[in-house]
């Protein structure tokens, strides 16, 4: 059987690629600029947009199964035309679904259960490569500074994301589930920071900002205001399932989820 991947050079998207290749599975990984992509030997790569379904006819040529990101585009904009993409896959003879949820996703996941097509909704917590953003600030500063010290995260590797995309891709029993993806610990920002310095053995001392510098930033990033005024109120408060771990990765792979402190060592290079 051929999984396509969509998504594929992302952080989550890449991995399930490697992993579906180690199993050795016949994967297909989509990119909308093949000569920017790098993937695994004998991973097969396909051009095409998920913004213009056209540009997908040979990336779905003769899937069964099918892991679907619900953002298309440079500015991550909400996928609009995911019932023309799911109506060829279902054509093509697939017959399993995973689809990478979030905040904007709703209408992503109801398209794939009114395809036909078992599906899978997969609803990760922030993600340990977000990580990558204090390495950076550890590297020239020695330290993280961000906004919210007491925010609470069930943070999680971005690997255990992937091994519950796999699992429902290739194994039977999750047609018709919805898993939040969970590490295995609820860490606070500045327990972060603490963590990294346990890791690196050294201090990596946390420096918080204020709220309305906190904000400021992520507008100077780009954010828009809706956006930024969302993302103040997550931190300030987080949902009940960012910060509420569960057993999702140990249920559906059969191993515990992996911690922070394990990411940061698989990535210390990063750390400098």
């Amino acid at each position: 059987m051929t999984i396509l991947v969509t998504g594929a050079t992302g952080n989550v998207g890449a991995q399930i690629v490697a992993q579906l290749a180690e199993a050795g599975h016949s994967v297909r990984a989509l990119t909308r600029d093949a000569s920017r992509a790098s993937f695994p030997a004998g991973v097969e790569v396909a051009e095409g947009d998920l913004a213009d379904p056209g540009t997908l006819t040979a990336a779905l040529d003769g899937v069964t199964a099918l892991h679907l990101i619900a953002i298309a585009g440079d500015n991550y904009q909400p996928l609009q035309t995911a019932p023309e993409i799911l109506k060829l896959a279902a054509e093509q003879g697939a017959t399993r679904v995973t689809v990478l949820c979030g905040p904007t996703s709703q209408d992503v996941e109801d398209a794939a259960r009114a395809s036909g097509i078992d599906t899978t909704a997969l609803y990760p917590v922030e993600f340990m490569s977000n990580l990558k953003e204090y390495a950076e600030q550890v590297r020239e500063t020695g330290t993280v500074t961000d906004g919210f010290g007491d925010s609470l995260s069930a943070i999680v590797h971005d690997a255990d994301i992937a091994a519950v995309a796999v699992a429902a891709l290739t194994t039977d029993g999750h047609a018709g589930k919805t898993y939040p993806i969970t590490g295995p610990e609820v860490v606070t920002t500045r327990g972060k920071a603490a963590i990294i310095g346990e890791v690196l053995g050294r201090e990596v001392p946390f420096v918080e900002v204020p709220e309305d510098e906190f904000r400021a930033g992520l507008i100077a990033q780009g954010w828009e205001e809706h956006a930024a005024d969302w993302m103040v109120g997550v931190r300030r408060e987080t949902p009940e399932i960012g910060r509420t771990v569960t057993d999702t990765v140990q249920q559906v792979t059969g191993r515990p989820a992996r911690s922070m402190a394990q990411w940061v060592d698989e990535n210390r290079a990063l750390f400098g």
